[in-house]
């Protein structure tokens, strides 16, 4: 594609939301049905066209070119294509988060301020592998009445151009140009330099991917550039329990970034715990990389300092002994990517101290990792887990893609009246009421 033409992709969106926030929330939420009832309907086609992407993608793993997370995270499935259409109906399902009144305020009599919730504009996003995340994102892009420019991998092509088409037909009775599909990479380098056109940019994909979108743009960016999530097993825990759950971090699904990566154990547990995670981690296929006191326990291979700061994406692990609740947060504080941590024990008071010290956006206690995502936490689903602590944190749904407008209703009030020698005072008082 042209730069030209990504341009005017872009100048299309831009048009088109300005329309899309002025729908109200049924006309979006039916839109949403419509999306979820066509990929239902159309099950074969989507399969066949990843087929092609999944095929291509293993001859590549072949060649040593792509990894085994990467092929896992592009296959799609009929009971995935069935999860991404019920995440679709979650998001029309919720609340509308357009034009709810944040604040309302007398300035003066019959002079009224309102703090009104307002979608973004455009939002860019770039991601890669996962074809499920281009329909995650134009779902809640829609829902929020936000117009959006979709760049998916290489990888994926077959497999997002099919679902985009079908997403593009499903809505052909709303705002024509809402949702944009680019796919080559120099229409990335387009798309960033665009920073008066594109409002937010939203990129996921490996942390190397993320640190060039974050590198080579002015537009603000939302997203975390790593996944290095921690479970601390605590000299307090129930150690069935810690199994349970650094086993579903790890195993359930390994090639996403709320995977834990580091597994840190307090070494008065370590000689009881250790054992019997090894075993079942290595039933499963995991390659557990320890530390020296790990190793004098169970027989593993040796983590060196990088292991420390790697997020595998993978059946890896990397486990370390630490004497003290202090050892496990410094560990944390130091190697973490403030993504999401967890602690095991029985004891709360020991628990409120791992999450408050921690500067992680999400911090869990005796839950795994894996629950640090959108649909989980009941936003319907998730444009990408934000690292960041601006605008918006954690797995960012429909909230973390709106902003908001001031609102401001007279009667013919003029500034000059409360300024000078007989200005008048303003009331300033807060109110129960919406625009």
């Amino acid at each position: 594609m042209t730069e030209q033409a990504t341009e005017q992709k872009v100048e299309e969106a831009q048009s088109a939301a300005l329309e899309l926030a002025t729908y109200d929330e049924q006309r979006r939420s039916s839109a949403l049905h419509a999306i979820a009832d066509a990929i239902d309907a159309r099950h074969e086609e989507i399969l066949a066209a990843n087929e092609i992407d999944v095929e291509e993608a293993e001859q590549l793993l072949e060649a040593g070119e792509y990894s085994q997370a990467l092929v896992d995270r592009l296959e799609l499935s009929p009971t995935k294509l069935e999860s991404i259409t019920e995440m679709v109906r979650s998001v029309a399902a919720q609340d509308d988060p357009l034009g709810t009144t944040q604040q309302a305020r007398e300035l003066d009599d019959d002079l009224e301020l309102y703090k009104q919730t307002v979608p973004i504009g455009v939002v860019g996003t770039i991601f890669e592998s996962r074809p499920d995340a281009l329909v995650q994102i134009a779902a809640l892009s829609l829902k929020s009445g936000n117009a959006v420019i979709l760049k998916g991998g290489s990888e994926a092509s077959e497999s997002n151009r099919t679902l985009f088409e079908i997403i593009r037909e499903a809505t052909d009775d709303i705002v024509d140009g809402w949702a944009q599909l680019i796919e080559a990479r120099e229409d990335v380098d387009t798309i960033l330099e665009m920073d008066d056109e594109i409002d937010l940019v939203m990129p996921r994909g490996s942390s190397e991917f993320v640190s060039y979108i974050q590198d080579n743009t002015s537009i603000p960016v939302l997203g975390h550039t790593e996944g290095i999530c921690h479970v601390f097993v605590d000299s307090k825990a129930d150690l069935e329990m810690a199994t349970e759950i650094a086993y579903d971090a790890k195993v359930q699904y390994p090639a996403v970034c709320n995977a834990v990566e580091t597994l840190l154990v307090h070494t008065d547990v370590a000689e009881a715990f250790l054992p019997d995670i090894v075993a079942r981690w290595e039933e499963a296929g995991v390659e557990v990389r320890g530390d020296e006191r790990t190793r004098s326990i169970v027989d593993v291979e040796a983590a060196n300092e990088a292991d420390w700061a790697t997020e595998y994406g993978d059946l890896i692990v990397s486990v370390r002994v630490v004497d003290s609740l202090e050892d496990a947060l410094a560990h944390v504080t130091t190697y973490g990517s403030k993504h999401t941590e967890s602690i095991v024990t029985a004891d709360d008071d020991r628990a409120r101290t791992f999450m408050r010290r921690l500067d992680s956006a999400s911090v869990f206690h005796n839950a795994s990792t894996r629950f640090s995502d959108g649909y989980r936490f009941g936003l319907g689903a998730e444009v990408g887990i934000s690292t960041g602590k601006i605008h918006a944190r954690g797995p960012v749904g429909l909230e973390g893609l709106t902003t908001y407008q001031y609102y401001l209703e007279g009667d013919g009030h003029l500034v000059g009246t409360y300024a000078g020698a007989d200005a008048k005072a303003f009331t300033h008082e807060d109110f129960d009421g919406t625009w």
